[in-house]
């Protein structure tokens, strides 16, 4: 497993320019929240027969994605793990928000949409194609990237 500098440093390159940050610094969250909202439509029916009916919320594709992006951050740090867990964690309280409200899915479609153009807009301008395209696990890179500027920034060593 490559060091969270190396992923980082590989990040960076196709994101020098100010606006390309400042755009993945609002689409970056919103991509991340949407993926959980989205994902979280697909539901596993069977799996949820072989739980008890409160664990039922975990019988979806949000779970796998999820647990998945966990132990990738795990890997990569404990630091920026333990801080996905709280925003895995938000972003779920979120979703179980609007899917009680019966809008789940077309907000995190309309957020998905949405900061994806953004997303290529930002790179457009930086004049560079997203690091995703180059390797997926990029596509859990980003938000790492984003929350290692914050630690960075106060002190927290990750």
């Amino acid at each position: 497993m490559r060091s969270v500098d190396s992923w980082f440093a590989e990040y960076d390159i196709s994101h020098k320019n100010d606006i390309n940050k400042r755009v993945h610094w609002i689409c970056v969250p919103l991509i991340f929240f949407s993926v959980i909202g989205l994902s979280h439509e697909v539901n596993f029916p069977f799996i949820a027969s072989f739980l008890p009916m409160e664990y039922h919320f975990f019988a979806n594709l949000s779970s796998l994605i999820i647990l998945g992006g966990l132990l990738f951050y795990l890997r990569m740090s404990l630091t920026i793990f333990i801080f996905m867990i709280l925003a895995c964690s938000l972003c779920l309280t979120g979703v179980f928000f609007l899917e009680s409200k019966g809008i789940n899915l077309w907000v995190s479609l309309f957020l998905f949409i949405g900061a994806w153009i953004g997303q290529f807009i930002g790179h457009h301008v930086e004049g560079k194609k997203p690091s995703f395209l180059k390797d997926l696990q990029f596509l859990f890179v980003g938000p790492a990237w984003c929350i290692a500027f914050v630690f960075r920034k106060i002190g927290i060593p990750y």
